[in-house]
């Protein structure tokens, strides 16, 4: 059972079967293809539909999963410090949190080491995608969405500079 908000803006708990997990989890490695030279940022907390990802992709493929402190998730400034220190080459946002995080990007420190940036949780604003890619051009960007109920996401849109589809959502 993973934590929620769902469409209705309301808590509750979403079931999940191992089958749905598990074939989510192949569908992330087919198509964002990790490898054990990747390393991942844990940083959604472990009673939401991202976390399942971000802990059982990572270890499942090899990677290194780097954890981000308590409440972490919240401070851009420590995100990019910590993005920078443990070579991040991934990592999820919410469209508001990505925002703040391109606010808080330090000219003096480059995100060289990001190579997947993942957005989900609320549709994302085609210049919010714009920008991402220009200041972190090095990064691929992804945008997912479904219900939790679903396996956590059912759709997926790489943001290709120029076009308006990224912000489906």
């Amino acid at each position: 059972v993973i934590y929620t908000s769902g469409s209705t803006g309301l808590p509750k708990g979403a079931a999940n079967t191992h089958e749905g997990i598990v074939n989510r989890l192949e569908w992330m490695q087919a198509t964002y293809r990790l490898t054990p030279d990747d390393r991942v940022v844990q940083k959604t907390p472990v009673s939401f539909d991202v976390s399942v990802w971000e802990f059982f992709w990572t270890l499942s493929t090899g990677a290194s999963l780097v954890m981000a402190r308590p409440e972490g998730h919240k401070d851009p400034r420590y995100l990019m410090d910590l993005v920078v220190a443990e070579r991040i080459s991934t990592i999820h946002f919410v469209p508001p949190m990505l925002h703040a995080f391109l606010d808080a990007l330090d000219p003096g420190k480059v995100c060289e080491s990001l190579r997947r940036i993942v957005c989900s949780g609320e549709a994302l604003p085609t210049e919010l995608a714009s920008r991402c890619r220009m200041l972190i051009p090095n990064a691929a960007l992804y945008n997912l969405y479904g219900p939790t109920e679903a396996a956590v996401d059912v759709s997926s849109c790489p943001y290709a500079p120029g076009s308006d589809h990224s912000a489906a959502g």
